[in-house]
């Protein structure tokens, strides 16, 4: 690829790389984005071979195949290159047409790839009888000595794993649980699912917590007014004593100072009434003195008259006797 795009000028190269880079980073999360960059590519430079390979695997990512069937075979008539037969030949299986990728997989191209190729052009072949309902032909055309073989290729775990889902589409589950056991443990870059499969098989159910989707989901659930238990009258003459004793215990100090505010208010109301009685005790008192006195008065001038009287009389002449 540099070589082809040292043929451009040197600002338009850089612009060129600076969009495939782009969408070599952005094709497998990203496909869409990729897919843009791989268009800008492709205007920039539509007669590098490069190019029109990355824009071929950014439209096959998001689904056109169309576009990129186009885009694969003018990359092999730059380059006459059979790398891409594999590919080529599952883009006639999404657009429709198993038969066309069928006969692709007897092709003389076939032989020209290498033991990878070999690989993917076999699972797409049985893929292709899938799609035209020839499930169990689909397990016989993967059983192959790649399959059998226990060492651990990049395209071992994609080949378990396409058998494991043949073997279940003909209803041999066992089978097909032991085949997604073996593609999960030659999965060593996550490029399979095999892990969900198994948990489907045995009944086990994940839950992302973090899945946005469900989270929306259950916002738009609707929430459920909670139940208000009414007040028990029975309860609340029970509790009301004891609150009032706590209320006593934990403020003893404040009762006192109550008590002894009536206390005072009580004493001097007892001081009055005592000074009442004081003031009524003495003015009896005094009027007892005042007619005592009237009295001693009254008497006293009897006396005096008493003696004058007694003093007006003759004294008796004790000679006579």
């Amino acid at each position: 690829m540099r070589q082809e795009l040292m043929s451009l000028p040197k600002t338009l190269a850089e612009d060129v790389a600076k969009n495939l880079v782009m969408v070599a980073k952005l094709l497998d999360d990203e496909p869409e984005q990729a897919y843009q960059y791989a268009r800008v590519a492709l205007r920039l430079a539509s007669r590098v071979a490069a190019v029109r390979e990355a824009a071929g695997f950014a439209s096959y990512a998001v689904g056109k195949y169309s576009e990129a069937l186009a885009e694969f075979r003018a990359a092999r008539r730059m380059t006459g290159n059979s790398d891409l037969w594999p590919v080529m030949a599952d883009c006639e299986r999404g657009m429709g047409r198993p038969e066309r990728a069928l006969a692709m997989a007897g092709e003389p191209e076939v032989q020209k790839l290498d033991r990878a190729g070999q690989v993917e052009m076999r699972m797409v072949a049985a893929g292709a009888r899938r799609d035209m309902g020839q499930a169990d032909a689909a397990v016989v055309t993967l059983q192959s000595p790649e399959l059998a073989s226990h060492s651990i290729q990049p395209w071992t775990a994609r080949l378990r794993y396409a058998y494991a889902d043949a073997l279940l589409a003909v209803g041999r589950e066992d089978e097909a649980r032991e085949w997604f056991a073996k593609a999960l443990e030659a999965d060593q870059g996550g490029t399979t699912d095999a892990s969900d499969r198994l948990a489907e098989l045995d009944g086990v159910e994940f839950v992302d917590a973090l899945d946005p989707e469900q989270e929306a989901d259950d916002a738009l659930k609707p929430v459920a007014e909670p139940e208000v238990e009414e007040p028990k009258v029975e309860e609340a003459e029970v509790e009301g004593p004891k609150v009032e004793e706590a209320e006593a215990d934990a403020e003893p100090e404040a009762v006192e100072p109550a008590v002894e505010e009536l206390q005072s208010d009580e004493e001097p109301k007892d001081a009055e009434d005592e000074g009442q009685d004081d003031d009524a005790e003495d003015s009896a008192d005094a009027e007892d003195s005042a007619d005592a006195e009237d009295s001693a008065e009254d008497v006293e001038p009897k006396a005096e008259a008493r003696s004058e009287d007694q003093a007006g009389l003759p004294e008796k002449d004790g000679d006579d006797s």
